[in-house]
């Protein structure tokens, strides 16, 4: 008989209820990063943390866990309520964990900040020529003195 195609094979998407997960994985099918390998990076590298305390990529996160996730200027602090084999639609993820209302409020002022300094920083038309470039530099060296 004909070998089934491979996405026949993975078609049976049936959650079996999960007990644990790898954070990495949990951290993809999220959606926090684009691949298990950012996010088994990240979590090397120590911008997530597991109820406080900084982690491996194999270790295993069980429902009611506490992250702490740091992705550029913003931070994420959610519990885990649900563990799922497979990543899921964007709109799907946001029953796997919720974000604490401290850490949500935080990121608002956060964005709101870096909206504000986008604003109060001059803009220019172009890109300077070889007369302006020349200033920027013996403006720039004047300082650093």
């Amino acid at each position: 008989s004909p070998r089934p195609h491979k996405f026949c094979m993975m078609s049976d998407k049936s959650n079996t209820a999960l007990s644990a997960q790898r954070i990495d994985k949990w951290l993809w099918v999220a959606r926090f990063y684009k691949s298990r390998t950012l996010a088994a990076n990240a979590v090397k590298g120590g911008k997530v943390q597991c109820n406080g305390e900084r982690s491996k990529p194999g270790r295993t996160v069980v429902v009611g866990d506490c992250l702490r996730i740091r992705k550029g200027m913003y931070e994420f602090e959610v519990l885990i309520n649900k563990l799922n084999r497979y990543r899921l639609s964007a709109a799907a993820v946001q029953e796997l964990y919720t974000e604490t209302e401290s850490s949500e409020q935080e990121r608002l002022v956060r964005k709101e900040q870096a909206r504000a300094e986008r604003l109060s920083m001059p803009v220019s038309k172009a890109r300077p020529n070889k007369r302006d470039r020349r200033i920027l530099l013996a403006t720039k060296n004047r300082q650093a003195e």
